[in-house]
Formats: structure tokens, C-alpha cells, sequence
């Protein structure tokens, strides 16, 4: 890289923190800091949706995506767009109403009201530590891509990859800690945008001429990359059944739903999320991972789309590109972080400092150095504990299997129990990471078909819910009928 491309990053990573510092001296309690005092835009929300969503994992992932069968891999998002839909369509207007009544500010507040507090304190842990993982995923992947490429030496002789993780790890902690879910959205906003118009407006044009033009991918790649059909149906139905359900039980949509200030405007974001996702995100991604495998033929499907940005690239344009990968990347890691952050401190840290040692701490306060707590950890899992990482990564999928069908049935069935959410969390988290971990197997038949782990965790979780809920439902309670009212 040239030094006009340092120049280019480091003004981006300047205006990344100046917005943190900005809302840090206008965010004046707990609402403005996790729920962007419930007044945000639908264009802003829109935008970080799919910012979050997207993110570094989604944009190396498509190039992988594309550079290992074409534009079928642009399938993968289009998972995005059913699932945004489906949620705005179908959760939105019952968690508005709810949100109206009760003001609430964590997903597990939600399950609170419908189910009992050892549910909601289950959720907030799960949810917690999965983004936690998460948090630390994002940021070792933004180290791993800069010490490969513009961060390989440093003044301090310290290993690429560590320098990196600290360089991206201080940035973000920094603005997400000062300047609460407003400055994450703003900033998302900001990185989205970056990331559209370099993969799109520059990066696709200068390497197309690069390569030679469209007929030299056509006469390189094989024929198969150029059809929407070259997939599986196990793949199609792992894709959709694994990532759909995110859409209802993720921490970080239900802080954007609350930071709406409508059901409305709620709806409008989620759709232009979902317009961003696919078709337009999806194909420019799988597009430059085609690109890349006409380049680098041999190489890692996912390491060739950087390596692409890397080599192929003019000076000045490669300083956009790669600021616009690490938009991608810390859009989900500050997004995550603010969830984790969010279930630690409202859900589990503050009702137990309330409750149990009758102490009423500042909430702003408190949630800044929970966050900074969050961040701190994350990174320090990324730079250390990379196996520790990978298993707590496993949390995530806990928390699909575990949590989608308790929501649903919060959502949508009235004999639900406490009881039969919990036993659904339980059992169909469980299930998958027993599965994924090996320590048990399917039988032949079952594993012939190629689904995933999730997809068995989500079906058990689904049994275990309808019988036990009706054997053990909850007493009657006041907010439990209020609850169902809303509903």
C-alpha cells in the first residue's frame, strides 16, 4: 500500500472515532445509550440492519461464496431479505405495541413479560455470551485481513496480527463505549455506505478492466458459475433454516426495533435492509469472489478477494477498499458489543445490583464501563484464547436453536409456558452443540442429507416446547394476561 492509502484509512478511522466522541457529550441516560432514546430514523436503522447483518464474515464469506460456485453463493443473502421481511411483517407489530406499554429495552425484557424471570435470565446469558464470541469473531477477522495486508510491519516489533487486533480493538471499544447504540448507528451508516460504493462503484469496474473484461471470466470460470441453480437443495434449506431465525431472537434487531419510533418506521427499515441485502449486496459480493478466482485461481476461496484488493488495485483505491472492509468488520463487532453489553448490564448486572445489594447506580455510567468490560474481553479472546473463541462461537448456534421457538411461541401461541421455554432452550441448544462438537452422531440415514446441527436443535427444541407447555403451563398472573393482550 501507498502512503496516500494510509492517509485514506486513517482519516476513516478518524471520523469513526469523532462520532463516538460526538454522541458521548449528548447521550444523557440508559435510553439514549441502548435504544437511541427510541427516536432514530428508518434510513439510518435500514442501513445499519444490513451493516451489522452483512458484516466482515458475510463480505469475505460471499467472495468465498462466489470465487467456489458463482452467483448461486449470492443465495446466502438472499436469506437476508426473507428473513427481514418475515420479522417486519410478523414481530414488528406485536414488539411496537409491547414497547409502547412497557418501554422496553433488551430482547429479554420481551420474554420477561410472557414468560417468568428464570427465562429471561436464561436468554440474557445465552445472548450475552454469544455476542460476546461474536464480538471477538469479528475483531480477529479484521486483524487477520489488516496484518495480511497494510499492517504487516510496525514500529513496536510486535506480531502483525496482535498490532492489528489492538489498533482495531482500541478504535472500536473507543466510539462504541463513548458513544452508545446512536454512535453505532451512525457510524454503521457511515461504514455501509463506504463499503457499497467501493465494492461496487470502484472495486468491480477497475478489476473487470484488470482481468480483461467480462468474456475472459466467462472463458476462465467454468460454466456453472454463471447459473443461479448451482446449489444443492440441503444447502438452500441449511441457508434459509439456519440464518432466518436470527431475525427473530437477535439482541442487536431488537435494540434497533425499540430505537424506532414507530412500528411504521420499524417496518421501513427492516425492508430496506432487506433490499440491500439481496439482491444488491449479494451479487456485488459473489461477483468480485468470481474475480478473484479468475486472479488467483489457487488460492483460499476466502483469501482471494483481499488478496484481489491487495494486488490488483491503484493506490489511493486501495485505501478505500480496505477501509470499507473494516466497515463491515467493526459494524458487526460494535453491534454486537452494544447486545452483549445490553444483556449484561440491563438484564442481568442492574436488576442484581437493585434487588440484592439495594444499590441504584448511575445506568449511563454503568453501561459505558459494562461495555467497555465487553470489548475489553472480546479482544482479549481474539488475541489469546482463539480456541476458547471457537468454542464459545458455538454459543451462537445455542442461541438460534435454543431461543427461536420460546419466541415464536411468545409471539404467536397462547398456551405457551415458562416451563416449555425452558425446556426448549435446554434440549434444542444442547442437541446442536453436541452435534457440532462430535460428542454424538446421527444415524446414517439422517446424516446423508447433508442439514445442518441447528436444523435438529431447532426440531427438538420445537417438540419439546409443544408437549411440555401444555403439561406444565404457567399460573395466571396479571402481566402474563397483559402480556397475552398486546399480543
Amino acid at each position: 500500500m501507498s502512503s496516500i492509502d494510509y492517509v485514506i484509512f486513517g482519516i476513516y478511522l478518524a471520523v469513526t472515532l469523532s462520532i463516538g466522541f460526538y454522541h458521548f457529550r449528548h447521550n444523557k441516560g440508559e435510553e439514549d445509550y441502548f435504544v437511541g432514546n427510541r427516536n432514530m430514523k428508518p434510513s439510518h436503522v435500514g442501513l445499519s440492519i444490513v451493516a451489522t447483518d452483512v458484516g466482515g464474515g458475510f463480505s469475505i464469506g460471499l467472495g468465498g461464496a462466489g470465487f467456489l460456485m458463482g452467483l448461486s453463493g449470492a443465495w446466502l443473502l438472499f436469506t437476508g431479505l426473507v428473513g427481514a421481511w418475515l420479522s417486519a411483517i410478523l414481530v414488528i407489530p406485536k414488539i411496537k405495541k409491547i414497547d409502547r406499554a412497557h418501554g422496553l429495552m433488551t430482547y429479554p425484557d420481551f420474554l420477561r413479560l410472557r414468560y417468568d424471570k428464570r427465562v429471561a435470565l436464561t436468554a440474557a446469558l445465552i445472548s450475552g455470551i454469544g455476542y460476546l464470541g461474536f464480538t471477538g469473531a469479528q475483531m480477529l477477522a479484521g486483524a487477520k485481513l489488516a496484518s495480511a495486508t497494510f499492517l504487516q510491519h510496525n514500529p513496536f516489533n510486535m506480531e502483525p496480527i496482535l498490532f492489528s487486533l489492538l489498533i482495531i480493538a482500541v478504535v472500536t471499544i473507543v466510539y462504541t463505549v463513548a458513544g452508545g447504540l446512536k454512535a453505532v448507528i451512525y457510524t454503521d451508516t457511515i461504514q455501509w455506505i463506504i463499503l457499497l460504493v467501493g465494492l461496487i462503484v470502484v472495486t468491480i469496474p477497475v478489476t473487470l478492466q484488470a482481468i480483461g473484461g467480462f468474456e475472459v471470466m466467462k472463458a476462465t470460470l467454468p460454466q456453472s458459475h454463471f447459473s443461479l441453480t448451482a446449489l444443492s437443495p440441503a444447502t438452500f434449506i441449511n441457508w434459509m433454516i439456519t440464518i432466518i431465525p436470527i431475525w427473530f431472537i437477535a439482541m442487536t434487531l431488537y435494540q434497533r426495533m425499540y430505537a424506532c419510533r414507530s412500528a411504521e418506521d420499524a417496518k421501513k427499515a427492516w425492508y430496506i435492509a432487506g433490499l440491500f441485502e439481496y439482491p444488491i449486496m449479494a451479487f456485488a459480493g459473489v461477483f468480485l469472489g468470481m474475480c478473484a478466482r479468475v486472479v488467483f485461481p489457487e488460492a483460499d476461496p476466502e483469501m482471494a478477494m483481499p488478496m484481489l484488493i491487495r494486488d490488483i488495485l491503484p493506490a489511493g483505491v486501495t485505501g478505500i477498499i480496505i477501509a470499507a472492509y473494516f466497515s463491515a468488520i467493526m459494524s458487526t463487532a460494535d453491534s454486537c458489543m452494544m447486545a452483549s453489553s445490553g444483556n449484561f448490564t440491563s438484564d442481568l448486572l442492574k436488576p442484581f445490583l437493585q434487588k440484592r445489594l439495594k444499590a441504584n447506580p448511575d445506568s449511563l455510567r454503568l453501561s459505558m464501563v459494562v461495555t467497555l468490560f465487553v470489548g475489553v474481553a472480546a479482544a482479549v479472546l481474539a488475541a489469546r484464547f482463539t480456541t476458547v473463541l471457537n468454542a464459545i462461537l458455538y454459543t451462537y448456534s445455542f442461541m438460534v436453536s435454543g431461543l427461536f421457538i420460546p419466541t415464536a411461541g411468545a409471539l404467536f401461541w397462547k398456551k405457551s409456558s415458562s416451563n416449555g421455554a425452558l425446556a426448549a432452550m435446554a434440549g434444542g441448544g444442547t442437541l446442536t452443540l453436541l452435534l457440532m462438537t462430535k460428542i454424538i452422531t446421527l444415524p446414517a440415514p439422517l446424516d446423508k442429507l447433508g442439514l445442518d446441527s441447528t436444523i435438529y436443535g431447532i426440531g427438538l427444541s420445537a417438540l419439546l416446547f409443544l408437549i411440555i407447555s401444555p403439561l406444565f403451563p404457567d399460573h395466571i398472573k396479571e402481566q402474563h394476561a397483559h402480556a397475552h393482550r398486546q399480543n
